[in-house]
């Protein structure tokens, strides 16, 4: 987007689609900037005890040349289904390139994933080679006799890969790909049942470029480089941060780590001088519980942006004292990503809300019927077609596929309300909204009512149903340590929200749990609550 608009309303108006006919994303984010600027960096690897390795442009095109043609010599084609399963490290970056480049398909699939759930990815797509490591094999082994059409297994761990790779040649001939062919199948979160493989064009990544941009406004700046702890196999950390970065020649941060620690996530921050993040709301409530961390630790950031589940008044008002700086919201689904957001910096700001269309996309909040909805009103957020940021299909489920859409409208299942300003507020999933003696009720604002307590590290409402009310509210809470469970506790909390927020919208129940059910994305799974309520 031009960096010269200092307004949202002329940068909506203004924004104009350039989406060339033929188009490669494997060209676009590695071999154009090798040929410009090989050693310009593209990724900082930053190992444990604080070693780190500089991945150039030039280093990421050889690397992924090398693999097209090791993948290739394994019978890998156009349109095969390859499937990277790895942590975040420079091997992905590569990965993603050469299988874009190849004109093959990626299926990013998240390393904490067990055998169950990598078989169902696996079988489900009709993936013909898997890329992985020492962890992801040992998972493979469980499952191996289940997807026996995964014809291609290479590791990136031992010296086999390294031979492999060393006897293939760096030079290779991208694909000629249309804007339009298939690029990548990320498998939704499976919040609502079984996930379903959205089926992406290589047009994806250019649809993406403005909502990556906008909370970043303007983006790219001299010096920024860019860290997400969501992993690059879900498309916040690949579509929201990975791509448009090396799109842009933006370096990219790669930290492996085996579960989020938050006193290690502003350490990373700090010792790496990162100016840009994405931190996706969960994380940055465990980041609430790390004491002072703007006075033990020097930061470089200049934005910072969260998405995926609503991030919540107290969360953006804790974000401005631990890092200087407002918290920029975006919104969006695996379908249709990135499409609604916040820009502190151009005045598209309001507590409670997510933001406005990002330019170049129309969303709005629509009642059943696909008519937009009068302001304050609930309906369900949707985004019109045509889009290139919109998923080509579900894979193998055209009736899916279908019902996704109310004419052009593509309906995301969530609920929200658009204010008189232009603003979309989410209210929760439409399983979500909560109907108690007639209110319709969201959960997140009872959430983000819950964390303020001081003894709840995370919470998560539902509805359970109740034959006076329809429903009532039940918060499952996880709590912070040196506090246990009581009925007493349990009774205080209740009292709190109900103060702060109304008599109908108070927990009537409140159950005390060790963990919260998430995908791995990060994204409580209220289904599985609302089973046990």
């Amino acid at each position: 987007m031009p960096s010269a608009v200092s307004d949202y309303d002329t940068l909506y108006r203004q924004f104009r689609w350039q989406i060339p006919a033929r188009y490669n994303i494997g060209v676009d984010v590695c071999d154009r900037w090798a040929r410009a600027d090989p050693d310009r960096l593209a990724i900082l690897h930053v190992r444990p005890v604080g070693r780190h390795d500089n991945i150039t442009f030039g280093a990421l095109r050889d690397t992924s040349n090398r693999l097209a043609n090791v993948l290739r010599a394994h019978g890998v084609t156009r349109g095969d289904r390859v499937a990277i399963f790895m942590p975040q490290a420079p091997e992905v970056a590569a990965a993603h390139i050469a299988i874009y480049k190849l004109g093959a398909v990626v299926l990013p699939i998240a390393i904490l994933f067990g055998p169950d759930a990598l078989a169902y990815r696996l079988q489900n797509s009709g993936a013909k080679a898997l890329l992985t490591n020492a962890q992801g094999l040992g998972k493979l082994e469980e499952i191996r006799s289940q997807v026996p059409d995964v014809a291609c297994v290479l590791s990136v761990d031992g010296n086999g890969f390294a031979d492999l790779m060393a006897k293939a040649s760096s030079d290779f001939a991208p694909v000629d790909t249309s804007a339009e062919d298939p690029a990548m199948m990320i498998y939704t979160s499976g919040t609502t049942g079984q996930p379903k493989g959205a089926l992406h064009a290589h047009r994806v990544l250019l649809g993406h470029l403005p909502g990556a941009e906008l909370p970043h406004y303007p983006f790219p700046q001299k010096g920024d480089s860019y860290w997400t702890p969501a992993d690059w196999a879900w498309a916040g950390g690949l579509l929201d941060v990975l791509l448009p970065s090396l799109h842009h020649g933006v370096p990219v941060v790669a930290h492996k780590a085996e579960k989020f620690d938050p006193e290690e996530a502003f350490a990373l921050m700090a010792a790496a001088g990162i100016r840009n993040a994405f931190i996706p709301p969960t994380a940055l409530r465990m980041m609430r519980a790390v004491p002072s961390p703007q006075g033990r630790y020097e930061f470089k950031l200049r934005s910072v942006a969260s998405g995926g589940e609503s991030l919540g008044v107290e969360a953006l008002e804790w974000g401005k004292e631990a890092f200087g700086l407002t918290i920029n919201e975006f919104y969006g689904q695996t379908e249709c990503n990135l499409v609604l957001g916040s820009c502190a910096q151009l005045g598209v700001l309001r507590p409670g809300a997510i933001g406005k269309p990002v330019p170049g996309h129309t969303v709005a909040v629509i009642d059943r019927h696909g008519n937009p909805a009068k302001s304050g009103e609930i309906g369900q957020i949707a985004v019109k077609r045509p889009d290139p940021v919109m998923f080509l299909e579900y894979w193998g489920r055209p009736e899916a596929t279908r019902d996704k859409f109310i004419g052009d409208w593509m309906i995301t299942g969530d609920q929200g309300v658009t204010d008189d300003d232009g603003y979309i507020s989410f209210v929760g999933r439409d399983d979500d909204v909560i109907t108690s003696s007639g209110f319709r009720i969201g959960p997140g604002e009872i959430e983000d009512c819950l964390i303020r307590h001081p003894a709840v590290a995370l919470a998560a409402a539902v509805g359970k149903p109740d034959p006076i009310r329809t429903e009532i509210v039940k918060a499952f809470i996880v709590l912070k340590d040196g506090y246990a469970p009581s009925d007493a506790l349990a009774g205080e909390i209740q009292g709190f929200v109900r103060t702060r927020l109304s008599a109908h919208e108070y927990p009537r129940e409140v159950s005390f749990i060790a963990q919260m059910p998430m995908t791995t994305t990060g994204k409580v799974i209220r289904r599985l609550l609302r089973e046990q309520a």
